[in-house]
Protein backbone atom coordinates (compact mmCIF):
# COMPACT_ATOMS: atom_id res chain seq x y z
CA UNK A 1 0.00 0.00 0.00
CA UNK A 2 1.03 3.18 -1.04
CA UNK A 3 2.25 5.41 2.08
CA UNK A 4 0.62 8.85 2.49
CA UNK A 5 2.46 12.06 2.95
CA UNK A 6 1.31 12.34 6.83
CA UNK A 7 1.78 8.68 7.12
CA UNK A 8 5.61 9.01 6.58
CA UNK A 9 6.18 12.23 8.62
CA UNK A 10 8.67 10.65 10.74
CA UNK A 11 11.02 9.38 8.26
CA UNK A 12 10.92 12.40 6.72
CA UNK A 13 12.01 14.09 9.57
CA UNK A 14 14.72 11.95 10.56
CA UNK A 15 15.30 12.74 6.22
CA UNK A 16 15.47 16.33 7.08
CA UNK A 17 18.02 16.19 9.58
CA UNK A 18 20.59 13.89 6.76
CA UNK A 19 19.74 16.44 4.18
CA UNK A 20 20.53 19.37 6.31
CA UNK A 21 23.86 17.73 6.32
CA UNK A 22 24.50 16.19 3.50
CA UNK A 23 22.11 17.48 0.75
CA UNK A 24 22.10 21.09 1.38
CA UNK A 25 23.10 23.41 -1.06
CA UNK A 26 24.85 26.20 0.66
CA UNK A 27 24.78 29.41 -1.69
CA UNK A 28 25.76 32.05 0.86
CA UNK A 29 29.58 32.12 -0.46
CA UNK A 30 32.29 33.02 1.71
CA UNK A 31 31.68 36.60 2.68
CA UNK A 32 30.37 37.57 6.35
CA UNK A 33 26.32 37.78 6.22
CA UNK A 34 24.25 39.86 8.43
CA UNK A 35 21.33 38.06 7.71
CA UNK A 36 20.55 34.18 6.14
CA UNK A 37 17.06 32.35 5.51
CA UNK A 38 16.69 28.23 4.41
CA UNK A 39 14.33 27.09 1.99
CA UNK A 40 14.03 23.68 2.09
CA UNK A 41 11.89 20.92 0.44
CA UNK A 42 10.72 19.95 -3.71
CA UNK A 43 13.72 18.80 -5.41
CA UNK A 44 12.22 19.33 -8.43
CA UNK A 45 11.81 23.30 -7.90
CA UNK A 46 15.22 23.60 -5.40
CA UNK A 47 17.83 23.92 -8.84
CA UNK A 48 15.17 26.95 -9.79
CA UNK A 49 15.29 28.48 -6.10
CA UNK A 50 19.00 27.85 -6.25
CA UNK A 51 19.20 30.40 -9.52
CA UNK A 52 16.94 32.56 -7.79
CA UNK A 53 19.15 32.86 -3.92
CA UNK A 54 21.78 33.28 -6.58
CA UNK A 55 20.04 35.94 -8.21
CA UNK A 56 18.65 37.61 -4.88
CA UNK A 57 22.44 37.38 -3.31
CA UNK A 58 24.42 39.40 -6.46
CA UNK A 59 21.75 42.18 -5.80
CA UNK A 60 22.27 41.69 -1.57
CA UNK A 61 25.52 40.55 -0.79
CA UNK A 62 24.46 41.03 3.21
CA UNK A 63 22.04 38.22 2.85
CA UNK A 64 23.22 34.33 2.76
CA UNK A 65 20.13 32.07 1.03
CA UNK A 66 20.70 27.96 1.46
CA UNK A 67 18.77 25.98 -0.62
CA UNK A 68 17.75 22.63 0.44
CA UNK A 69 15.88 19.33 -0.72
CA UNK A 70 14.26 16.44 0.52
CA UNK A 71 11.10 16.37 -1.30
CA UNK A 72 7.76 18.46 -0.51
CA UNK A 73 6.86 16.17 2.41
CA UNK A 74 10.34 17.94 3.97
CA UNK A 75 9.61 21.38 3.05
CA UNK A 76 6.13 21.07 4.92
CA UNK A 77 7.28 19.33 7.99
CA UNK A 78 10.49 21.82 7.71
CA UNK A 79 8.14 24.90 7.52
CA UNK A 80 5.96 23.61 10.58
CA UNK A 81 9.00 22.70 12.88
CA UNK A 82 10.54 26.00 12.17
CA UNK A 83 14.06 24.34 10.51
CA UNK A 84 13.10 26.19 7.78
CA UNK A 85 11.79 29.81 7.36
CA UNK A 86 10.18 28.75 4.02
CA UNK A 87 9.06 25.08 2.77
CA UNK A 88 8.91 24.43 -0.68
CA UNK A 89 6.38 22.03 -2.12
CA UNK A 90 5.34 20.71 -5.88
CA UNK A 91 2.12 19.00 -5.08
CA UNK A 92 -1.39 19.14 -7.10
CA UNK A 93 -2.95 20.06 -3.64
CA UNK A 94 -1.22 20.68 -0.01
CA UNK A 95 -2.37 18.03 2.23
CA UNK A 96 -4.24 18.54 5.68
CA UNK A 97 -1.17 19.22 7.54
CA UNK A 98 0.19 21.96 5.70
CA UNK A 99 -3.21 23.68 6.03
CA UNK A 100 -2.35 25.67 8.96
CA UNK A 101 0.78 27.08 6.82
CA UNK A 102 0.58 30.29 4.84
CA UNK A 103 1.30 29.20 1.00
CA UNK A 104 1.68 30.90 -2.20
CA UNK A 105 2.19 29.70 -5.33
CA UNK A 106 5.39 31.00 -7.33
CA UNK A 107 5.28 29.12 -10.48
CA UNK A 108 3.45 25.98 -12.09
CA UNK A 109 5.26 23.28 -13.64
CA UNK A 110 4.17 21.09 -16.09
CA UNK A 111 5.25 17.09 -15.25
CA UNK A 112 7.02 15.67 -18.46
CA UNK A 113 6.79 11.83 -19.84
CA UNK A 114 10.04 10.92 -20.55
CA UNK A 115 11.93 8.43 -22.41
CA UNK A 116 15.94 6.98 -23.89
CA UNK A 117 16.09 8.88 -27.67
CA UNK A 118 15.97 5.17 -29.07
CA UNK A 119 12.55 4.99 -27.98
CA UNK A 120 10.72 5.06 -31.04
CA UNK A 121 7.26 5.99 -28.78
CA UNK A 122 6.21 9.89 -29.51
CA UNK A 123 2.68 9.78 -27.99
CA UNK A 124 1.02 9.02 -25.28
CA UNK A 125 -2.95 8.47 -24.08
CA UNK A 126 -3.22 9.48 -20.65
CA UNK A 127 -5.26 6.03 -20.45
CA UNK A 128 -1.99 4.44 -21.54
CA UNK A 129 0.36 6.51 -19.23
CA UNK A 130 -1.85 5.51 -16.27
CA UNK A 131 -1.42 1.60 -17.36
CA UNK A 132 1.77 1.89 -17.67
CA UNK A 133 2.52 3.19 -14.33
CA UNK A 134 0.38 1.18 -12.46
CA UNK A 135 1.72 -1.79 -14.15
CA UNK A 136 -1.27 -3.14 -16.18
CA UNK A 137 0.56 -2.35 -19.54
CA UNK A 138 3.93 -4.09 -19.70
CA UNK A 139 5.44 -3.97 -23.13
CA UNK A 140 6.50 -1.39 -25.04
CA UNK A 141 4.92 -3.01 -27.96
CA UNK A 142 1.35 -2.41 -26.80
CA UNK A 143 2.08 1.12 -27.13
CA UNK A 144 3.34 1.57 -30.59
CA UNK A 145 7.38 0.55 -29.70
CA UNK A 146 9.15 -2.51 -29.63
CA UNK A 147 8.83 -5.65 -28.55
CA UNK A 148 10.70 -5.54 -25.20
CA UNK A 149 9.68 -5.12 -21.96
CA UNK A 150 8.85 -1.58 -20.30
CA UNK A 151 10.95 -0.18 -17.15
CA UNK A 152 8.82 1.95 -15.01
CA UNK A 153 10.96 4.46 -13.14
CA UNK A 154 8.97 6.46 -9.76
CA UNK A 155 10.02 9.04 -7.43
CA UNK A 156 9.81 7.58 -3.89
CA UNK A 157 6.49 8.12 -1.52
CA UNK A 158 6.60 11.62 0.03
CA UNK A 159 7.56 13.13 -3.55
CA UNK A 160 5.23 16.17 -4.41
CA UNK A 161 5.92 15.06 -8.18
CA UNK A 162 5.06 11.65 -7.63
CA UNK A 163 1.78 12.51 -5.67
CA UNK A 164 0.65 15.47 -8.20
CA UNK A 165 1.55 12.92 -11.23
CA UNK A 166 -0.08 9.83 -9.94
CA UNK A 167 -3.29 11.90 -9.20
CA UNK A 168 -3.26 13.80 -12.60
CA UNK A 169 -3.07 10.51 -14.55
CA UNK A 170 -5.39 8.08 -12.27
CA UNK A 171 -2.75 6.18 -10.95
CA UNK A 172 -4.46 4.79 -7.20
CA UNK A 173 -1.58 1.98 -6.80
CA UNK A 174 2.00 2.00 -8.52
CA UNK A 175 3.43 -1.03 -10.10
CA UNK A 176 4.99 -3.24 -7.89
CA UNK A 177 7.93 -3.97 -10.29
CA UNK A 178 8.46 0.26 -10.79
CA UNK A 179 12.08 1.27 -10.14
CA UNK A 180 11.50 4.12 -7.35
CA UNK A 181 14.66 6.85 -7.24
CA UNK A 182 14.45 9.33 -4.44
CA UNK A 183 15.59 12.32 -6.59
CA UNK A 184 14.28 14.11 -9.96
CA UNK A 185 17.78 14.50 -11.32
CA UNK A 186 18.36 9.75 -11.22
CA UNK A 187 15.37 9.29 -12.43
CA UNK A 188 16.95 11.48 -15.90
CA UNK A 189 19.85 9.19 -15.15
CA UNK A 190 18.26 6.09 -15.21
CA UNK A 191 16.08 6.81 -18.58
CA UNK A 192 19.61 7.97 -20.06
CA UNK A 193 21.27 4.56 -19.12
CA UNK A 194 17.83 2.41 -19.84
CA UNK A 195 16.46 2.24 -23.60
CA UNK A 196 13.38 0.37 -22.33
CA UNK A 197 12.61 3.10 -19.45
CA UNK A 198 9.90 5.64 -18.94
CA UNK A 199 9.68 8.57 -16.03
CA UNK A 200 8.50 11.64 -15.59
CA UNK A 201 10.30 14.66 -14.79
CA UNK A 202 9.66 18.57 -14.30
CA UNK A 203 9.45 20.25 -17.26
CA UNK A 204 12.40 22.70 -16.53
CA UNK A 205 14.51 19.42 -15.88
CA UNK A 206 14.49 17.54 -19.25
CA UNK A 207 18.04 18.14 -21.24
CA UNK A 208 18.81 17.00 -24.77
CA UNK A 209 19.88 13.50 -23.34
CA UNK A 210 16.45 12.19 -22.50
CA UNK A 211 13.11 12.82 -25.32
CA UNK A 212 10.17 14.22 -24.10
CA UNK A 213 6.59 11.86 -25.12
CA UNK A 214 3.30 14.26 -26.05
CA UNK A 215 0.14 13.30 -23.63
CA UNK A 216 -3.27 12.98 -25.68
CA UNK A 217 -1.13 14.59 -28.17
CA UNK A 218 0.15 17.75 -26.27
CA UNK A 219 3.43 18.61 -25.90
CA UNK A 220 4.70 19.60 -22.38
CA UNK A 221 5.62 23.03 -23.13
CA UNK A 222 5.37 26.61 -22.00
CA UNK A 223 2.85 27.42 -24.25
CA UNK A 224 0.37 24.30 -23.94
CA UNK A 225 0.47 24.73 -20.32
CA UNK A 226 -0.43 28.55 -20.27
CA UNK A 227 -3.10 27.49 -22.85
CA UNK A 228 -4.51 24.48 -20.95
CA UNK A 229 -3.89 22.00 -23.52
CA UNK A 230 -1.04 20.11 -21.42
CA UNK A 231 -2.57 17.90 -18.93
CA UNK A 232 -0.15 17.13 -16.58
CA UNK A 233 0.06 20.34 -14.99
CA UNK A 234 1.03 21.27 -10.96
CA UNK A 235 1.49 24.46 -8.96
CA UNK A 236 4.67 25.54 -7.08
CA UNK A 237 3.97 26.58 -3.18
CA UNK A 238 6.04 28.26 -0.91
CA UNK A 239 5.31 27.50 2.54
CA UNK A 240 5.44 29.72 5.95
CA UNK A 241 4.63 29.16 9.36
CA UNK A 242 1.94 32.21 9.79
CA UNK A 243 2.74 35.43 7.57
CA UNK A 244 5.91 35.51 5.75
CA UNK A 245 7.79 38.05 7.77
CA UNK A 246 11.59 40.01 7.11
CA UNK A 247 13.71 38.25 4.94
CA UNK A 248 11.24 36.04 4.05
CA UNK A 249 8.95 38.00 2.86
CA UNK A 250 11.25 40.15 0.80
CA UNK A 251 12.73 36.93 -0.82
CA UNK A 252 9.50 35.48 -1.45
CA UNK A 253 8.35 39.08 -2.77
CA UNK A 254 11.64 38.39 -5.25
CA UNK A 255 10.57 35.29 -6.31
CA UNK A 256 7.07 36.92 -7.42
CA UNK A 257 8.69 40.21 -8.72
CA UNK A 258 9.44 40.45 -12.28
CA UNK A 259 12.61 40.16 -12.45
CA UNK A 260 11.76 36.21 -10.62
CA UNK A 261 9.74 35.52 -12.98
CA UNK A 262 11.29 35.88 -15.71
CA UNK A 263 14.14 34.01 -13.72
CA UNK A 264 11.30 31.03 -13.30
CA UNK A 265 10.37 31.28 -17.29
CA UNK A 266 13.89 31.74 -18.32
CA UNK A 267 14.53 28.25 -16.61
CA UNK A 268 11.61 26.17 -17.99
CA UNK A 269 8.69 26.61 -15.43
CA UNK A 270 5.79 28.78 -16.09
CA UNK A 271 5.47 31.90 -14.36
CA UNK A 272 2.69 31.98 -11.44
CA UNK A 273 0.99 34.98 -12.96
Amino acid sequence: MQKSISGIRAKMLTRLALVGCAVAVALCGCGRKSASITLAGSTAFQPFAEKLAEQYMAAHPEVGVTVQGGGSAVGIQSALSGAAQIGMADLLELPPEAQGLTSVIVARDGIALVVHPANPVTNLALAQAREIFAGTLSNWKDAGGADQPITVVSREAGSGTRSSFEKLIGVSKLSPDAIVQDSSGTIRETVINDQRAIGYLSHGLVNDKIKMLKVDDQECSTDKVIAGKYPLVRPIFLLTKGAPEGLAQAFIAYILSAEGQQCIHKNGLIPAK
